[in-house]
Order: C-alpha cells, then sequence, then structure tokens
C-alpha cells in the first residue's frame, strides 16, 4: 500500500516508522513504556485492526504493532517467505536488530498461529501468548482438502489479485465480507478494510500467505512446547469457531481460555474494553518466567 497516499487519515499514523530487516522492509507502529507488547494481525489485515486496542494497552505497555509480509504497509521482499514458518522466522529477526524482547505477542486469528510459532525462536524468557480467536485448526472433511489446493492454484494465476480488489472493494461486499466474520463494524471503521482490500499488493500477499500456510509442523510440537498464555475466543465467530480455541486449552497445559458472548471474529475491533481487560488481567497474573 502506499503510505503517502494513506498515511494522513490511518489509525496511529503519527507512531508509525519503516524498518529494514532484509528480506522485507517493516512497517511498525510503537506507542508507550514499559514491558513490551508485541501485536500481530490476521491474515488480510494491517495495524488498524489493533487500532483501539493499542490507547487501552500503552498506558501499562510499550506497544509495538508489525504488519505482516506484503500486507498493510510492509513492503514484502520475498514472495516465498510468506508461510508461517517463514514469517516467524523473519520476525524473529526483526525482533533481534531491534532488541525486542516482548513480555507477550497478542495475535489476531492467523497472527496468533504466527506469535506460537515465534514465541521459541526469541531469546529467554520465552513471551507469553495471548490469542484473539486464534486460528489453530484445520478445515474438516473434503474443505480440508480442497481449500490448500484452491490457495495455491489462487495464488499463481495472474490477474487474481486485481480481480478481487475489483470485486470486494465496494462498501457493501466489504460489509458482507465483514458480516461474514460474525462481527459488527461501524462504517468509520470499515473503510480501513476497503483501503486494504483495494490494494492488489495487499491482497496478492495475503493469497501467497493463504498458498503457503501449513499448520501441521505447528500443531505437532505445540503439546510438547512448553508454551503458556490466554486465549481469547468470540462465541460467535463464523470464521474460527470458539470451540478451536477451547479444545486447545483443555489439551496443551499452560493455556487459558475466556469466551465473550456475543462477538465475532473481530471481537477486539467490537469491544476493545472486554478484550484489553482480560489481557491486562491475564498479564498481572503471568508475568514471563
Amino acid at each position: 500500500m502506499d503510505w503517502e497516499r494513506h498515511k494522513k487519515d490511518w489509525p496511529h499514523a503519527g507512531t508509525s516508522r519503516f524498518i529494514l530487516s532484509k528480506p522485507h522492509k517493516w512497517h511498525v507502529q510503537e506507542v508507550g513504556a514499559g514491558p513490551m507488547l508485541l501485536l500481530l494481525h490476521g491474515a488480510g489485515g494491517a495495524t488498524q485492526s489493533f487500532r483501539h486496542l493499542i490507547p487501552l494497552l500503552s498506558k501499562a505497555y510499550r506497544v509495538v504493532a508489525v504488519d505482516l509480509p506484503g500486507q498493510g504497509f510492509t513492503r514484502l521482499g520475498a514472495q516465498a517467505r510468506c508461510g508461517l514458518e517463514y514469517m516467524a522466522e523473519d520476525i524473529a529477526k526483526l525482533c533481534m536488530s531491534q532488541g525486542w524482547q516482548p513480555q507477550a505477542i497478542i495475535g489476531h486469528s492467523a497472527g496468533a498461529a504466527v506469535a506460537f510459532d515465534l514465541a521459541p525462536r526469541l531469546p529467554a524468557p520465552t513471551p507469553r501468548i495471548i490469542g484473539i480467536n486464534a486460528a489453530l485448526s484445520h478445515f474438516k472433511g473434503v474443505a480440508g482438502l480442497m481449500f490448500p489446493l484452491m490457495a495455491k492454484a489462487l495464488a499463481v494465476m495472474p490477474g487474481v489479485a486485481a480481480i478481487f480488489t475489483a470485486s470486494n472493494s465496494n462498501p457493501r461486499s466489504i460489509q458482507r465480507l465483514i458480516d461474514g466474520t460474525g462481527s459488527t463494524l461501524p462504517p468509520e471503521d470499515l473503510r480501513y478494510y476497503g483501503a486494504l482490500v483495494s490494494d492488489r499488493d495487499h491482497v496478492n500477499a495475503t493469497l501467497q500467505m493463504m498458498a503457503q500456510w501449513d499448520l501441521r509442523p505447528l500443531l505437532k510440537r505445540l503439546p510438547q512446547s512448553g508454551l503458556k498464555g490466554l486465549l481469547i475466543a468470540g462465541a460467535a465467530d463464523r470464521a474460527v469457531p470458539a470451540e478451536t480455541s477451547r479444545n486447545l486449552s483443555e489439551k496443551i497445559a499452560g493455556l487459558e481460555y475466556a469466551e465473550l458472548l456475543g462477538l465475532g471474529h473481530l471481537a477486539h475491533e467490537e469491544a476493545p474494553e472486554e478484550v484489553a481487560a482480560l489481557i491486562l488481567g491475564y498479564l498481572a497474573k503471568n508475568a514471563p518466567d
């Protein structure tokens, strides 16, 4: 996305800066002081996803939000490095280049999966992980077989990003996309998603992420990982069912679970105060070992 075009009205633009940490040029927003929290958005989002949460968390913490490779305003430096493990590896390099040592990594949706893969790559003490509607399960049945194949096919087809941006960038399409997640956002928040899906580079990077996505190695490691954290789920989430986080917390020692009634996949945008209260309450009781 063109920063010069959007910086006048992008949320928290005054806190933005750009960092070259190969292979990508990262867009980062940083605000606050104290122990550090690293925020990672979900597939197809950007730092604007945390626009309401950042002011609440930065009262007590140094908050750093990062756009994933090729998404938002981060410039993609290697198209083949949009998969889960590559993104975690590249963000770990970014953290080490900046001397960042987060107390916790907060990830939304696919960003939570990146957080779980990233945390063990960072120096001790290992950060706590807070997942908001964490995308930590496979599609079931035929969808589980077909989705990866379709994503890979779409990612390599020329012009797909342009077709997607043309067909989904009008306000009604954006409204349908968000409604499909089980969340309800006001028009002033929806317009940021309109800007994202109208950008070919952002859409292309999101397609590449979907095509290269593979949860199997991470899910195999998680039960013995020793990672600790909190999984927050919206009971009305239509994208990632709440049972995904609930089941994972029951299987993995060290993971707590909290459910928010009436909220969808974008729970942290619908009810930032509720989500912030859960995060701050958990962190107050659970500092890294």
